[in-house]
């Protein structure tokens, strides 16, 4: 079974009394790349917490983050007076020589360094282990939504594949009067060569089985069949991920090109083009499996 490579979990929990949130969504990515938002009192928590997250994600664009309603564990804040009132004269100096017009400087000087004194507030054995299962608990809910997406790409994925199949069927009918143009054409070609060269007809007859030959199709079509065969099934396996599937697509596109290279009927070419017009379509939902 495949799982999607994006999702959404969240869980509320209580940690050393106090509420919080956890948030989790992914998207796309061919690596795992994660993007923390925490409350200074899980700071020092950030390594763990990115472990634990890597081990349910696996792989993907990833947002993970944590609000916390309760300032007092969070983090105790409080305005430092003394560096506020010395940044407030010295701005208002520097206006009067400069002769700006006098404004409201509260919304700068809070941004200004040191104006904030910030007390964080370490989290104890008993409250990490609070909050790590809210974290577990957002990080299942995050990995069913990813299955049941899976699902439905599971299905758009072996529509694709049974698509191609039914073209590569559709290819049989015109095979045998395909060999047949291709003889009449040669000896249509060669007819005023072969008399005026006095060409030996055995050994002519020879050279056009070879030639004909090399324009059979049958392995390809039997090692697309097999490919298709085989995505499926591994498609359906507990090891499915869309690396080990976008290996079998490439598979999939050598015997395709290599049946429209070989095909010189441009009936049996129309239906390579629409085969590869689905594997297209294959490739592109590929991308969003895990």
């Amino acid at each position: 079974m495949i799982r999607s490579m994006t999702g959404y979990g969240a869980a509320t929990g209580v940690v050393a009394g106090h509420k919080l949130t956890i948030e989790i969504r992914s998207l796309n990515s061919k690596f795992f790349e994660l993007n923390m938002r925490l409350p200074p009192a899980f700071r020092d928590k950030e390594a763990d917490l990115r472990m634990e997250i890597s081990k349910a994600a696996e792989r993907g664009k990833l947002d993970f983050m944590i609000n916390f309603d309760n300032s007092e564990l969070a983090r105790k804040s409080s305005v430092n007076k003394e560096i506020f009132k010395a940044y407030y004269e010295e701005l208002k100096s520097l206006a009067d020589t400069l002769n700006f017009q006098e404004q409201n400087w509260v919304d700068v000087i809070m941004k200004l360094p040191q104006v904030m004194n910030n007390e964080k507030s370490d989290l104890s054995d008993e409250q990490w282990q609070e909050l790590l299962k809210v974290v577990r608990e957002a990080s299942a809910k995050f990995n069913n939504f990813r299955c049941e997406e899976g699902s439905v790409l599971e299905k758009d994925l072996e529509e694709r594949i049974t698509c191609i199949l039914r073209l590569l069927d559709e290819v049989a009918p015109f095979e045998k009067e395909r060999v047949e143009n291709i003889r009449q054409r040669l000896y249509k070609s060669l007819s005023e060569i072969r008399e005026s060269a006095g060409v030996d007809e055995n050994r002519f007859e020879q050279e056009l089985i070879f030639y004909i030959e090399k324009l059979d199709v049958s392995e390809e079509k039997i090692r697309l069949r097999s490919h298709c065969n085989y995505f499926i099934e591994t498609m359906h396996s507990s090891e499915a991920n869309g690396k080990k599937l976008g290996f079998i697509t490439q598979e999939l596109g050598r015997e395709i090109n290599t049946l429209g290279a070989k095909a010189n009927d441009a009936s049996i070419q129309r239906k390579v083009v629409e085969m590869k017009d689905e594997l297209e379509k294959l490739k592109e939902q590929l991308a969003n499996v895990l």
